[in-house]
């Protein structure tokens, strides 16, 4: 080989393999790959998190760990990745707190619109009405004409002011045009007891909570508020079966990276999860926990964040909630 052939030989090779060094610098993930969850362990958030953890570990052939950052109504958790470097390995799971919190907090550590990359909807999970067997009604119908009848007699409990049990059954209120007092609680634990005594009349909380009570009789379920009946909770009718049409909510779990991860990180990343989920086993369980998979891509959750917090906004405006 001639000198001259010999120097073009190795320019080209040198130029085919700055392209695969380039991109073995760059590969994601590099390192370990964190997933805060803002709640403490035990809840469906929390489960799901964990889920998605596991086969992304096994899709990565990277470890994808869960750590609960609990505290201040996920307020602690979500700061921290709000603040983490942008680049994929420091990821959140959160719940419509999210977009409820800059209605009920003044003064955030941050601004969820500015410092997160949506990444995906990972689920939804349509609440169910709970209502005492106290409660002299057979179903939602009897429930609101009773209430109607009996203004400020009912008391509903939730989580807590600001929560999402609660404005959604402010929500419920509004579309009905009913008068029922609040009884916060700090979780929704607490007030279950109060629920099967007869003490509080009704409450909105997912079916993995309630779906076991409803099935022992301890309470009643009068709609789900999902799109339709839930597979794990047939003879729960939905709100529009029930006499509330349009009236269609729940909670939901999604996954955010730092603003600023590089958009193809964030894209690998949904489509991991999308993948992950599809998996039979993670289906299964999805469905055991009452949830509807739905691992949207970025801009499908972007808009769904955009409606909600016009949604929880307009509803925290009707009740004069005031950030504090």
């Amino acid at each position: 080989m001639t000198p001259r052939r010999r120097v073009l030989a190795l320019l080209a090779a040198a130029s085919g393999a700055l392209p695969l060094a380039a991109a073995a610098q760059g590969a994601f993930p590099s390192r370990p790959v964190r997933i805060v969850v803002p709640f403490a362990p035990g809840g469906s958030t929390d489960a799901i998190a964990r889920l998605i953890a596991a086969k992304l570990s096994e899709q990565f052939g990277q470890n994808v760990v869960v750590e609960n950052k609990a505290g201040a109504n996920s307020i602690i958790g979500t700061g921290e990745v709000a603040k983490a470097a942008p680049d994929g390995h420091t990821l959140l799971v959160v719940t419509p707190s999210l977009t409820i919190n800059p209605f009920v907090v003044a003064k955030l550590p941050y601004d969820a619109s500015k410092d997160l990359a949506p990444v995906t909807l990972i689920s939804r999970s349509p609440y169910v009405v709970g209502v005492s067997n106290e409660v002299p009604a057979a179903n939602l119908r009897e429930l609101i004409a009773y209430a109607k009848a009996n203004p400020g007699k009912l008391s509903y409990a939730s989580g807590g002011n600001g929560t999402g049990a609660h404005l959604t059954t402010e929500s419920f209120k509004m579309a009905t045009g009913l008068d029922m007092v609040h009884v916060p609680y700090k979780g929704t634990g607490p007030a279950l007891p109060d629920l099967v005594a007869g003490r509080v009349a009704l409450i909105f909380d997912v079916e993995p909570v309630l779906g076991p009570m409803i099935k022992d009789r301890r309470v009643r379920g009068f709609a789900i508020t999902g799109a339709q009946r839930s597979p794990t909770a047939p003879e729960v009718p939905t709100m529009a079966e029930a006499g509330v049409p349009g009236f269609v909510t729940g909670s939901w779990i999604g996954l955010f990276a730092p603003a600023g991860t590089p958009a193809e990180v964030v894209q690998r990343l949904q489509q991991e999860v999308r993948r992950a989920l599809q998996a039979p086993d993670a289906a299964e369980r999805m469905r055991s926990l009452g949830t509807e998979t739905v691992a949207s891509t970025p801009a499908e959750f972007a808009a769904h964040l955009r409606a909600e917090t016009e949604r929880w906004g307009a509803v925290a405006r009707h009740i004069g909630l005031k950030p504090e």
